[in-house]
């Protein structure tokens, strides 16, 4: 009966003792880090269409009613419509650390992107850049990085 409870015991520390490292691989036998791939990623990517929908009003001064919503998706291709080219992230406090890379593959009309929470950030700036974000058809912002530090968004062209 000794023996069982020793090696009961022995088990339950090895099991312990793995799962304090947490670290796991994927086509690795040694991960170096919490996640380690030795391989390609692949994110999940969306398109965004935003037709043209009756809505009246504005969100304070900021989007309208009908501004479609950003919340799926890491890669998402906007194509906004004249008359409706308004998109709308979360608010970043409810989702630190979250990640886009957003792209407007419109060749005629600038996509708008507001947020139901937090500023927007240039990535070298402590001055918030005023919503919306512009992402015009025909310039260097046609495709944007944008990520949450759990209070604001800051992002990268």
């Amino acid at each position: 009966m000794n023996k069982l409870k020793l090696i009961l015991i022995l088990i339950a520390v090895v099991c312990t003792a793995n799962f304090g490292f947490s670290q796991v691989g994927i086509n690795t036998t040694t991960p170096l880090s919490t996640l380690d791939i030795n391989g390609n990623l692949n994110v999940k990517e969306i398109g965004i269409f935003n037709a043209l929908v009756a809505g009246s009003g504005s969100l304070n001064g900021g989007p309208s009613l009908s501004a479609t919503p950003i919340s799926d998706g890491v890669y998402i291709s906007l194509t906004p419509t004249t008359g409706n080219q308004e998109f709308i992230l979360p608010n970043a406090v409810n989702v630190p650390g979250r990640i886009y890379v957003l792209r407007n593959i419109s060749n005629s009309v600038d996509a708008l992107i507001y947020t139901l929470g937090g500023l927007f950030f240039s990535k070298n700036s402590s001055t918030n850049t005023s919503a919306p974000l512009t992402m015009p058809f025909n310039s260097a912002l046609k495709t944007v990085i944008i990520i949450s530090d759990g209070i604001n968004w800051t992002f990268i062209n």
